[in-house]
Formats: structure tokens, C-alpha cells, sequence
């Protein structure tokens, strides 16, 4: 259970990783117990070879990485032609890091609600996005920013020619208004005929 819990808080933390002290603090746990889990955790990875994952120590940091022997198929896989469109979630990404720069990864996820390691990796790799520093304090998580390709990719000169946040939101809410009134239409149509 203990190994458990270790890999779903590597697995969120992602290219972060979380340091000893706050795994053993978030699962009371005495650090040379997490120090064991963790080696046990990483020798259980190596020792599957279903499994590519492994566990990666920098510094005082462990993160959940992928085997040294899929690093050929992750390199295709990251410069194929199937992958050089933008998904749906890293344009989602890439919006925040825009709007809200620089950002960390966690402030990403707590506005997406969900992991964006994944994202976040590939828009480095297609170097829309960058390390713009790291935050003073704890973990010293890294700050994500937009390229100066990123302004190129989108034809931008400049932040300032982002569409304005307050003028989409007016859109979008009166784009929710005229499909509102077209259900209610809709609806008035369906109970009319539902009476006859």
C-alpha cells in the first residue's frame, strides 16, 4: 500500500518530482521507510519488463521517468509527422502558460484540474513554451513562459496581441445565450407537438 501510494504522488508530481522530506510528511511515514519504498518501487520497474517505467533520483528529487531503452521510440514518437498537430488539451496548456505567465505546473493543473506534465513536455519539445525560472521556496518548481517561436507559430508580435480574456468570455457567454434560446425554442416545439 505504502508503494501505492509513493507512485500516484510520483505519477502527479511529474517532471517536478516531490522530495523525501514531503512524501514522508504527507504519508507520516519516517524518511528511511519512504528512502526503502522507494528503492523497492524502483527495483519492482526494473525487474518487470512489461513495464517502461522507472524511478529517477536528482538530487534530493525522485520523479517517475521512462527506461533509458525507450528513449529511440520517445524521440520518434515526439518528432513524427502523426504528431505535430496541437491537441485539443496542449492548446488548453498552452492558453493558460500564455495568459497567466510565467506559471508552474501546479498552478496549471489547479486551473486545468487535471495532470499536464504530458502537455507541458510536448510544448517544450515543439518549443512553444520555456523555463522562465524557478519559484523562491519550497520544491523550487519551475516557471513556464512562452518562445519567441511561440509568437511566430501564431503570427503575434507581442503578449499584448493575445485576443483579450474579458472579450472572449463576452462571446462565449452570448454564444451560450443563442444556444440557450435555440434549446428553449426547441423545447417549446417538442412540448407543443408532445400535447397534440
Amino acid at each position: 500500500m505504502l508503494g501505492q501510494k509513493i507512485e500516484a504522488l510520483l505519477f502527479v508530481s511529474g517532471e517536478e518530482g516531490i522530495g523525501i522530506n514531503e512524501l514522508s510528511h504527507l504519508m507520516n511515514e519516517p524518511t528511511a521507510t519512504i528512502y526503502q519504498a522507494l528503492e523497492e518501487l524502483k527495483q519492482a520497474y526494473e525487474d518487470n519488463p512489461s513495464s517502461a517505467l522507472t524511478i529517477l533520483e536528482a538530487g534530493n528529487r525522485f520523479m517517475m521517468t521512462t527506461k533509458k531503452e525507450m528513449a529511440p521510440l520517445l524521440k520518434d514518437y515526439a518528432q513524427s509527422s502523426i504528431n505535430q498537430r496541437l491537441s485539443k488539451i496542449a492548446l488548453e496548456t498552452l492558453a493558460i502558460i500564455a495568459y497567466k505567465q510565467p506559471i508552474t505546473r501546479s498552478e496549471i493543473e489547479q486551473i486545468r484540474g487535471v495532470q499536464s506534465s504530458g502537455s507541458i513536455q510536448k510544448l517544450m519539445h515543439k518549443q512553444l513554451i520555456e523555463e522562465k525560472g524557478r519559484v523562491d521556496g519550497p520544491g523550487r518548481a519551475i516557471l513556464y513562459g512562452t518562445t519567441a517561436y511561440f509568437f511566430d507559430y501564431f503570427g503575434l508580435k507581442s503578449i499584448a496581441d493575445l485576443p483579450d480574456i474579458h472579450e472572449l468570455d463576452e462571446e462565449l457567454e452570448d454564444d451560450l445565450e443563442s444556444t440557450d434560446l435555440f434549446f428553449d425554442r426547441f423545447k417549446e416545439q417538442f412540448d407543443e407537438e408532445k400535447e397534440e
